[in-house]
């Protein structure tokens, strides 16, 4: 466990960088601290591991003090990943992920073996352990970090804005990974970020820090979008919380309705009147796009596929929750989100009314019992 008692940090000019903070992060959990630029959130997280020293206050490691520890073994304890992975250029990837073993005092040679199971358990394929960090994508160098970090079995893992300069697509892959290796490690966590969707999705607890380093709310991600502390905390999650909140309600059992659908050889003889869309699938039933009378025109005339609108935003999966089945049928041109099975095949279509219908029952099936 982490406890933070009255934990305050101010800078010799004056400056409040964490305002007497208080809180637990019980042993195995995963907390998020977010918030805007100059919260504190960062300077939180380093204290710590004693990459700062609290001004005042307390903060213990499993009931232990950390200004009682030496900041060098402390550190050797608890792995710790920033932003851009931070690996050292001038080693292979394998010696990257070795570091701290070796430092610990394990034989290059073991804790070079032991590296190569790392990485797999980050996602990463062995054969890339000889590379250098140059040669590797922004994932796979944010993975290699992970991996560092995870090579000598910390019970505590300190995550500072680690995906922040990785795109979209590979930064959502990273953190379904991290979500993965915390479901089967149980590590205890803190995880800096900005962005308040990525606290929401990976944060067991959230704590969302205000101006001058002070707490605002610390609270289960469920709890903070439905009852949000103040106006500051109700303005960070912003204004659609609600449609965040559904996250936290599962998809299965939605209704699945028929979806007109066609597979690449017949898209030329097919017919559709003005503002009908048609379901392209691949050979093994998987979506493949959305096509309309337009986009039929195109494709009799010789033109390729890709000039149709793709389905990938319309799919939501047999554990997604409702937040991706409304997204589903929000974003698809039918008005008909893509259902598909663990196989990838399309099992049928969802309506946004469904979703809604879904949500009303579960919300009565969660409240108390009277009587």
């Amino acid at each position: 466990m982490i406890h933070f008692q009255d934990v305050t940090k101010t800078y010799p000019d004056g400056t409040v960088a964490v305002d007497r903070l208080t809180l637990e992060v019980p042993t195995g959990t995963l907390a998020a601290f977010v918030g805007p630029s100059g919260c504190g959130k960062t300077t939180s997280m380093r204290m710590i591991n004693r990459m700062i020293e609290p001004t005042s206050g307390t903060l213990t490691v499993d009931g232990r003090d950390v200004s009682t520890v030496d900041p060098v073994k402390l550190r050797l304890g608890i792995g710790y990943v920033i932003q851009s992975a931070g690996l050292m250029p001038h080693q292979r990837v394998i010696d990257n992920v070795a570091t701290v073993p070796v430092l610990r005092g394990e034989s290059r040679r073991k804790a070079r073996q032991q590296a190569y199971g790392v990485l797999e358990r980050v996602g990463l394929d062995p054969k890339l352990a000889k590379r250098y960090p140059a040669q590797l994508s922004g994932g796979q160098q944010q993975r290699v970090g992970v991996a560092r970090a995870l090579a000598a079995d910390p019970p505590i893992l300190l995550m500072d804005e680690p995906f922040s300069a990785v795109d979209p697509v590979v930064r959502d892959e990273l953190q379904a990974e991290i979500r993965r290796l915390q479901d089967e490690l149980h590590k205890t966590v803190v995880f800096v970020t900005h962005d308040i969707d990525e606290a929401l999705k990976l944060g067991d607890q959230v704590a969302v820090f205000g101006r001058g380093g002070v707490l605002q709310q610390y609270d289960p991600p469920a709890r903070l979008l439905s009852n949000p502390a103040n106006d500051f905390v109700a303005g960070f999650v912003g204004a659609d919380r609600g449609y965040r909140g559904l996250q936290f309600f599962h998809a299965t059992g939605l209704p699945l309705h028929e979806l007109r659908s066609v597979g690449e050889d017949g898209i030329a003889a097919l017919a559709l009147a003005a503002g009908q869309w048609a379901l392209v699938t691949k050979a093994d039933g998987s979506p493949y796009a959305w096509i309309d009378a337009e986009g039929v025109a195109l494709r009799r005339s010789g033109k390729s596929l890709y000039d149709s609108t793709i389905a990938g935003g319309s799919l939501f999966g047999p554990d997604d929750t409702l937040r991706q089945a409304l997204d589903a049928a929000l974003s698809s041109p039918s008005g008909l989100g893509v259902a598909v099975g663990a196989d990838g095949r399309v099992s049928g279509g969802v309506r946004a009314e469904d979703v809604l219908a879904a949500l009303s029952d579960q919300r009565e099936q969660r409240a108390p019992r009277q009587g």
